[in-house]
């Protein structure tokens, strides 16, 4: 009992000296030990790394879940260490009420024909929703967490007890100060000098021990670094599967709905191909679906591909961005990542090209490629 009546006062005892410590020096009436210059911009670049996760964290949150109350929900669960229930996308919400439409106004007509095409698109793409929402979340959100929840808490509990190993350094030295001068006045030797040195000289190794151990931490802010970008490339890959699905389900529709006859489908206007220095990220994320193209005018006979020949100019090379299924024996069937010989003909429309490879040949959409100079 009297032993932890003892700690408790010298805890309290110690406690008081580093306020009073603190203060004086606010006040500018203490001096205060500096940290060197590089170990000054380590604890920047630390609080500039924590500050920016936390950002890019929360907004990450919010674009893989815009729902706030599913975002408690999720935290709820992950803090219990408890598996997060599956919540039915908004897409897929949408295909199950336009498949359940479909049922009720007649699946056989074109409305409820359509409806039931376009519902199972939804379907596909609240289910590639789902996949990137989960691969996002592994890849890209855990190891934020990881590191302001782990790596970054031991940080600033070392870098706690540094400023506390700190105050202490800067106490003995004002003790020492006062002893020093004490003993000058009294013009004899001060035991009170000799014990002052020997709390300066503890808390100086104590300090310089604690400088390390902090040090070594907030380089390894370099290795955070590496870590973050690595899954922010994972982040990047996942994002555009999940785009690049997104799209060849949404063209698949719109070719299956240009099929059914009696239904309506939106002819785009006409966009130009892409120039030569068109990114094959740009061409992907804002494509125009071609419409069907006629290699001749209305009313005359359709041209044979084995008659049509390349120009003597105007041939350019083409990488090809997915694969492309041929909708009927005048198209032709593209890989991704193959390279391909591009022209265009008199009268045909933009958003198309004739393609060959090899001895074959056909038409091209022009949102599949990128055009090389």
């Amino acid at each position: 009992m009297d032993f932890n009546m003892k700690k408790l006062a010298s805890d309290a005892g110690i406690f008081f000296t580093r306020a009073v410590q603190f203060t004086e020096e606010k006040f500018g009436q203490a001096e205060k030990t500096e940290l060197d210059a590089h170990f000054e911009n380590l604890l920047a670049r630390a609080d500039s790394t924590k500050n920016w996760t936390e950002r890019i964290l929360r907004q990450a949150e919010v674009l893989l879940q815009p729902n706030p109350s599913a975002r408690v929900e999720e935290f709820l669960y992950e803090k219990l260490d408890r598996k997060v229930p599956s919540r039915v996308t908004n897409g897929e919400l949408l295909a199950q009420y336009m498949a359940e439409a479909a049922g009720e106004l007649g699946p056989t007509t074109p409305y409820g024909k359509t409806l039931i095409k376009v519902s199972e698109a939804e379907k596909r793409l609240g289910a590639a929703e789902r996949d990137f929402i989960h691969t996002a979340s592994i890849s890209f959100l855990t190891p934020l967490r990881n590191f302001l929840e782990g790596d970054w808490k031991t940080i600033a509990k070392e870098r706690r007890l540094l400023q506390n190993r700190r105050l202490d350094l800067d106490a003995c030295k004002a003790r020492l100060k006062k002893a020093k001068a004490a003993e000058a006045k009294a013009t004899l030797w001060n035991d009170e000098v000799d014990k002052a040195e020997q709390e300066l000289r503890v808390a100086q190794t104590e300090f310089d021990r604690q400088a390390e151990v902090t040090r070594l931490l907030l380089e390894g802010i370099s290795s955070t670094h590496v870590n973050h970008l690595r899954c922010l490339h994972e982040f990047v890959k996942s994002q555009t599967t999940y785009y690049a699905q997104c799209y060849r389900h949404m063209l698949d529709l719109q070719k299956q709905l240009g099929r059914f006859p009696g239904t309506f489908v939106g002819t785009p206007e006409p966009a130009s191909p892409p120039r030569s220095g068109t990114s094959p990220a740009t061409a992907a994320t804002m494509p125009t679906a071609p419409a069907v193209a006629s290699l001749a005018p209305a009313g005359e006979t359709p041209l044979c591909l084995e008659e049509v020949a390349p120009p003597a100019s105007g041939t350019r090379k083409a990488r090809v961005l997915y694969d492309y299924e041929a909708a009927d024996s005048s198209e032709l069937a593209l890989l991704a990542d193959e390279l391909i010989t591009v022209y265009s003909l008199p009268g045909m429309d933009p958003d198309w090209l004739m393609g060959e490879r090899g001895n074959k040949k056909g038409k091209v959409p022009v949102t599949y490629l990128e055009l090389l100079s």
